[in-house]
């Protein structure tokens, strides 16, 4: 089968799953399918995750992992509210400043990986443990700052509106995920991606530089990670524990959505269709009243589903 009639497939497929869910937790949910709940509670709850599977996306193109993108939103989110309230930054100066602390946390992994030469598993996990730690040291004595209530422009970048009704952070979050599609459908850099996904060797040996273009791969996805940050703590403030967990339920997107943990392939529409997924699963158990443990469950099961999913897709292609 043509690998785009395939990934189309893939991603119909998806968005099958996700019409599905939807129409159940609609039945069998009080209050599920209303705007307000639809748009600031199942969207906003997807943004953060969206974010960063679409960030995390190009990591996995290569066949590469990124564990270190949850506790990521700490990180940035903490470095964002020292910028702007501890060091009386002006907003554009720390928004930029936030970037380019993502963008060096990624650079980290992604030096890690191409230029050490370190598994990617163990070397974002460490990358995880690090940014798990330092918000705790930034932070006073592990101290929320609360950037929503003590910087109102910082806050609207998240809630504020400029369509009616319509979160600036989902509005944002459609913007980097159109951003993200170019960049892996219409740029080199995608094409590169894929490329060392599908045979890094063959790669190499065509005379692409393979290590430059993973270090520059895995620190745009640090960018994204960034992004993630600061949407979180323009919501709800800057919290050395926040993100924690998501790069897990990110992974699953990304999966769920067609892109292949072996590399090679993927799917930027795919993953902002497994985030949905995943945020109408949230969102439809807690109006269900599922207490919060039997949810980590069964998040467990959609998340071995998606693997196993994936791994018979490797295999349907090898056959192919």
């Amino acid at each position: 089968m043509n690998p785009q009639l395939r990934m189309r497939l893939q991603q119909l497929a998806a968005f099958a799953g996700l019409v599905i869910i939807t129409i159940f937790f609609s039945i069998a949910a009080d209050n599920f399918l209303t705007y307000d709940n639809l748009v600031n509670n199942v969207l906003l709850s997807s943004v953060l995750i969206g974010v960063l599977a679409i960030g995390t996306t190009f990591v996995i193109v290569t066949g590469g992992i990124d564990l270190s993108i949850g506790w990521g939103i700490a990180l940035t989110g903490m470095a964002a509210g020292t910028f702007l309230i501890t060091w009386d930054l002006p907003l554009g100066l720390g928004l930029l400043m936030t970037l380019l602390v993502g963008l060096l946390l990624g650079f980290v992994n992604g030096f890690n990986v191409s230029i050490l030469g370190m598994p990617p598993f163990i070397a974002t996990l460490a990358m995880m443990l690090v940014c798990q730690g330092l918000p705790l040291v930034i932070s006073d004595n592990g101290a929320t700052i609360y950037l929503n209530t003590q910087f109102p422009p910082y806050a609207d970048l998240s809630g504020g509106t400029l369509i009616p009704k319509f979160p600036n952070a989902v509005l944002i979050f459609l913007v980097l995920a159109v951003i993200a599609w170019v960049l892996l459908n219409r740029t080199v850099f995608g094409r590169y991606a894929v490329s060392i996904g599908s045979n890094e060797e063959a790669t190499a040996l065509s005379g692409i530089n393979v290590r430059k273009w993973k270090l520059i791969i895995y620190s745009v996805a640090g960018i994204f990670t960034a992004c993630a940050g600061i949407l979180s703590s323009a919501r709800i403030g800057a919290s050395p524990t926040a993100g924690g967990g998501l790069e897990l339920q990110a992974i699953a997107a990304v999966v769920i959505g067609g892109t292949s943990l072996a590399g090679g392939k993927g799917t930027i529409v795919g993953s902002v269709i497994g985030a949905l997924i995943i945020g109408v699963l949230n969102n439809g158990l807690q109006i269900m009243g599922v207490p919060q443990e039997w949810q980590y469950v069964i998040l467990g099961v959609v998340i071995l589903a998606a693997v196993y999913v994936d791994m018979l897709r490797s295999k349907n292609s090898e056959v192919v």
